[in-house]
């Protein structure tokens, strides 16, 4: 059993290798909060725990190497922006193993909402959710899900990053949010 101490960021890449116009700047964001001096943001990447692969491999390559980082993962923290697609890339494959197999919590991560209260936008933040977590989140059947949906702030990953391990779960509900 490999040690799950890493964290899975993943992202909507918007179909695109140019990073000004893809989620991968809030990803990029993140490392670099972890990075900086003085700070005590814990956060180990999943993706630099096994080899590197291209866009251009093989879909079969993609999935088992991206199987294999989440099984390093004690969390997937989720980035959703207002141009997540619903049903594009391997989003959805990431957020089926990371619940179904790999029984991740999650921390869904919204940029660009940071002066309104996730509660008064729900409508709005569901419909950015992807087709797998949807279909998960509004599952009344599963209570096995460990989710928390935060703006996207320095403050707010480095506490959630905290308090979300796959190896204590303390929040099993998949509408807890930090205010």
């Amino acid at each position: 059993m490999a040690y799950r101490n890493g964290v899975y960021a993943a992202f909507d890449g918007q179909g695109t290798t140019n990073p000004t116009e893809s989620d991968i700047k809030y990803f990029r964001l993140l490392k670099i909060w972890a990075q900086e001096k003085g700070e005590d943001f814990r956060y180990i990447d999943s993706h630099e725990k096994t080899s590197a692969v291209r866009d251009s491999s093989k879909k079969e390559t993609l999935q088992r190497v991206l199987r294999e980082r989440l099984s390093h993962s004690k969390v997937m923290f989720l980035i959703l922006s207002h141009d997540t697609n619903y049903d594009r890339g391997f989003l959805n494959y990431e957020i089926e193993e990371a619940l179904d197999t790999y029984k991740l919590p999650l921390i869904i991560a919204y940029p660009n909402i940071k002066d309104t209260k996730i509660s008064n936008l729900w409508p709005v933040l569901e419909e950015r959710w992807p087709r797998a977590l949807k279909q998960r989140l509004n599952n009344n059947n599963r209570n096995d899900i460990s989710c928390l949906h935060i703006h996207f702030t320095k403050e707010l990953a480095k506490r959630a990053l905290g308090d979300m391990t796959v190896h204590e779960k303390k929040f099993m509900n998949a509408r807890l949010i930090y205010k």
